[in-house]
């Protein structure tokens, strides 16, 4: 996993598996945020599959599906709001990375920060 710290409370990496939850509870992250629509990619696991191990380990995760060069609005709200509800470290995933720190950034201007 290549995590990058966008600030103090927000990471961002490429796509995760199950088999990596272990590793992001033990690097301290309090909340998962996934930012890519499932059957994006033939080797993507799905949300739920990740959810259930997230869970499993006392991670609350949020699915906010951003469809690559369509961000909208409806988007940032629901990004905004995940947030608002975030406990801890928070680390986003996509494909890349890219999509969560864009939608990551538009949220927090339209929350004024």
């Amino acid at each position: 996993m290549d995590i990058r710290q966008i600030d103090d409370t927000f990471s961002v990496t490429g796509q995760i598996s199950p088999d990596d939850i272990r590793d992001i509870a033990a690097a301290g992250y309090q909340t998962l945020i996934c930012n890519r629509p499932d059957g994006e990619g033939p080797d993507q696991p799905p949300f739920a599959e990740i959810a259930s191990v997230a869970e499993k380990a006392g991670i609350p995760v949020h699915y906010v599906p951003v469809v690559p060069g369509g961000l909208t609005q409806a988007d940032v709200d629901a990004m905004a709001a995940a947030l608002e509800s975030a406990a801890g470290p928070v680390l986003a995933y996509c494909r890349s990375g890219a999509r969560s720190a864009n939608v990551y950034g538009l949220a927090r201007q339209m929350r004024g920060k």
